[in-house]
């Protein structure tokens, strides 16, 4: 398996080529390489190029590396994931545990994974000196399943607190949209790639059910960390970036590598994503009680994306491979 603090690598230039030799992708136009990549470097593989081309030999050696490979449609949002079917050597048990489980004990589940979203929700205000007290009694007052659909209660406050009263959430819009889509689907591909290390199927959800998506559970463990997300692109807005260019896709590309505050001291996201499914794994089978979310973060711990914080070499590699023209 390759490592939890692997890089994103982004193909969007059009007419690339992607093939595999010895142990390498590599990045051809026109027949001529320009780049390579380390397959063991790579945790998500993101393509949003025209005319972007894989080879089959490629596409099996990352899977074999549990890589998630994210194909973006239009305005930057997922069109498809590719997954591998082989992802734990206990995988059929976990996913036999996972059909199995009632409905009582997945919204027990989801009230723990809604209420670390909300407070994130309130954290992210309070770094940007908005009111965010709402947010705590909101967490507190969620309850098994979210009858009280406390969840859409918070993102009514919380949208309009962070972008400005006239914003709307549309994944089909530009700007500010266009830029979450993007981050999302960064987060989306590293969930993903979670959920198979930890042998779980990634279609039998927690909360999301809608028959269309195959990444129900993907969208259940990622909810948490979309407030991040929000931050980084709240800032990236704030520095006149509404577009989703090559500096915008550096930034949003490097939220794998944020640190977070955890039980066991501080942890990059893309390992919290890991301990979060393997958690949910261990949960579903009897083997533990609660599921392994990070801490709320402070404000102090919202740092701009730029600090370097996460490691400056993560940073670089992956701010190095976002494929605009040049690898």
């Amino acid at each position: 398996m390759g490592s939890a603090a692997a890089i994103v690598i982004e193909v969007a230039e059009d007419g690339r080529h992607l093939s595999l030799d010895r142990g390498f992708m590599v990045v051809s136009t026109r027949g001529a390489e320009i780049g390579r990549v380390p397959l063991d470097d790579i945790a998500v593989l993101i393509g949003t190029a025209h005319g972007l081309t894989y080879s089959n030999n490629l596409l099996l050696a990352l899977l074999e590396r549990e890589c998630a490979v994210v194909l973006c449609g239009r305005n930057f949002s997922p069109a498809a994931i590719l997954w591998p079917i082989d992802g734990h050597h206990v995988q059929a048990q976990r996913m036999r545990a996972q059909a199995d489980t009632t409905d009582a004990f997945k919204n027990r589940l989801w009230q723990a994974i809604a209420r670390a979203k909300v407070r994130n929700q309130g954290a992210v205000l309070a770094a940007l000196g908005q009111p965010a007290g709402a947010f705590v009694e909101l967490a507190r007052k969620l309850r098994s399943g979210d009858p009280d659909n406390i969840e859409a209660q918070a993102a009514r406050r919380y949208w309009p607190l962070l972008f400005g009263a006239d914003f709307r959430r549309d994944s089909d819009e530009p700007g500010i949209n266009g830029l979450l889509n993007y981050g999302y689907a960064v987060l989306r591909g590293g969930t993903a790639r979670a959920v198979a290390a930890a042998g779980l199927h990634p279609t039998l959800g927690l909360k999301h059910s809608n028959r269309s998506n195959p990444m129900c559970l993907v969208d259940d463990l990622l909810e948490p960390f979309r407030p991040l997300v929000d931050l980084l692109v709240h800032r990236l807005v704030a520095e006149g970036r509404l577009s989703v260019d090559r500096d915008a896709k550096r930034a949003l590309a490097g939220i794998l590598t944020q640190d977070l505050r955890t039980e066991a001291g501080v942890t990059p996201l893309a390992t919290c994503l890991f301990r979060l499914a393997s958690s949910l794994a261990q949960t579903l089978l009897g083997e533990r009680q609660v599921l392994d979310l990070p801490l709320s973060p402070l404000p102090l711990d919202l740092v701009p994306p730029h600090s370097g914080k996460g490691g400056a070499h993560g940073a670089q590699r992956v701010s190095s491979h976002v494929d605009d023209g040049d690898v």
